[in-house]
């Protein structure tokens, strides 16, 4: 077992408009796998997003260290921070994020272009990747022209163009019905399968989860048994 990814007593707290304070993670210590995925559970409110975002370097924790690759990205500059997510991470949002005017090809091929991967194989990329989420013969169709099924798959696509080291999906199914949702999860689980990839995934949906290689559960903060 390797691990990429490990938490070490985070801790997230903010400050609301009262000046009180809200403990929204306490003490969090998780291992992910690399090359499996992982699902991180839980309620509206049970602190998943905030750790995801934490682990991905779109926040930083009030105490702990987040260790990726064996080394701690809490303590890295903005900069630094910027370039990891550029090159060595992936996201996948539940809105979708994907470009309106674009095609799902020129989608990809952006995300591409972000990640400085060489101009003589960009093509052959984008098809390939688009082909891994059966979406070849879609490929020239805007978002608006596809189902919202076939949108995250474009996302999904994009994200795994750049070959980063992990993704991140942070509730990526919670606007799809629940036969689309389960064939993404399935997509996800395929990845890490076949590709070697390591994917993390936040839901509230229990349906989900007997799809995970690993299980982590939030309530409060806190992961629960």
């Amino acid at each position: 077992m390797e691990i990429i990814l490990e938490t070490k007593n985070i801790c997230r707290d903010f400050k609301i408009g009262d000046g009180s304070i809200v403990h929204a993670l306490k003490n969090v210590n998780i291992a992910i796998e690399k090359g499996k995925l992982t699902i991180l559970r839980g309620r509206s409110g049970s602190g998943k997003t905030t750790l995801i975002n934490i682990l991905g370097a779109l926040d930083k924790p009030t105490s702990g260290e987040v260790i990726f690759q064996d080394s701690d990205i809490t303590k890295l500059s903005e900069k630094k921070r910027d370039m990891l997510r550029r090159f060595d991470m992936a996201f996948v949002f539940q809105s979708v994020a994907l470009m309106s005017s674009m095609t799902a090809y020129e989608n990809v091929d952006f995300g591409l272009r972000l990640a400085k991967y060489p101009y003589n194989k960009r093509s052959e990329r984008v098809k390939y990747c688009l082909e891994n989420v059966n979406l070849g013969k879609r490929m020239h169709h805007r978002p608006g022209e596809m189902s919202g099924g076939e949108q995250q798959r474009v996302a999904i696509a994009r994200a795994i163009s750049h070959e980063p080291s992990i993704i991140f999906a942070d509730e990526p199914t919670a606007e799809l019905d629940t036969t689309t949702s389960l064939q993404v999860v399935a997509l996800f689980k395929k990845l890490t399968q076949e590709q070697g990839m390591t994917i993390i995934m936040t839901t509230h949906d229990p349906s989900m989860v007997d799809i995970a290689d690993k299980v982590y559960t939030l309530e409060d903060g806190e992961i629960v048994e």
